[in-house]
């Protein structure tokens, strides 16, 4: 096979939850300008329908906005139901929604707020792949991404739900690797510090001069530097590939 042909997407479906900003926005448009058809999903429509337009105006393939609360398993299914109801299938499958609330003390963390993290982070990806990914097994297979965080193995005082959420998604990801092999392989990409839209509430002073000394490339990643993860687990470049964890995190933790 010519080493091109390897990421080559044509004729695949690609679902990304959390797919209209930050990493899955960059995925959704690697995918579709590699030959995918994408369903953009988030909780905000009209920023779904606007990438959506983009996609379709740079790459001509089709593009479906869904708004989804992938915390709530009624909406994860109609998700689901909506994306086979329109294209009838789904090949590669990103869970990259997520949400990482700080606090200012673990024993201040509400019920609720406790509740919503574990949702959003573990609960819907659990559903939402038991789902496509039982009906990529029962047809020709595919390609699911979890999407994790260096959180989870290196967790911060200010994030432990965040990070025991992020944990239960890699150990699902082993386990979804044999509960659906030999035909769906599913990974999981652990990045570590990205720019993305989130990073604007950073003190990004602070956070670069940090990143000096503990993060072994010096720098945050852009959002773009995901993209090469993403389509390797995509695509027939990764095919003996699955139940692995790949982090990206520029060498985050890696300094003195």
């Amino acid at each position: 096979m010519d080493p091109a042909d390897l990421f080559d997407l044509s004729g695949k479906v690609a679902l990304v939850t959390g797919g209209s900003r930050g990493l899955g926005r960059e995925m959704v448009l690697a995918f579709a300008r590699y030959g995918a058809d994408v369903i953009i999903a988030s909780r905000k429509l009209d920023a779904c329908e606007e990438l959506a337009a983009l996609v379709r105006a740079e790459t001509g393939r089709r593009a479906l906005p869904v708004a989804c609360h992938v915390g709530e398993w009624s909406q994860v299914e109609q998700l689901a139901e909506t994306a086979y109801r329109e294209f009838g299938r789904i090949d590669i499958l990103v869970n990259n929604a997520g949400m990482s609330p700080i606090y200012d003390h673990v024993a201040n963390v509400g019920e609720a707020l406790y509740d919503k993290v574990l949702d959003v982070n573990l609960k819907g990806p659990f559903r939402l792949t038991s789902i496509v990914g039982t009906r990529m097994a029962e047809g020709d297979g595919g390609s699911i991404i979890m999407v994790s965080s260096t959180a989870s193995q290196d967790p911060g005082a200010n994030v432990i739900p965040y990070a025991a959420a992020k944990a239960g998604l890699n150990a699902m990801t082993v386990g979804f690797a044999r509960a659906f092999a030999p035909k769906v392989r599913v990974n999981c990409i652990i990045p570590g510090p990205f720019l993305t839209d989130i990073s604007k509430a950073w003190d990004l002073e602070a956070f670069n001069k940090r990143a000096a000394s503990t993060i072994l490339l010096g720098r945050g990643g852009q959002p773009n530097e995901i993209v090469g993860a993403a389509l390797y687990f995509a695509s027939a470049a990764s095919s003996f590939t699955t139940g692995s964890l790949l982090v990206v995190s520029g060498g985050a933790g890696g300094g003195e």
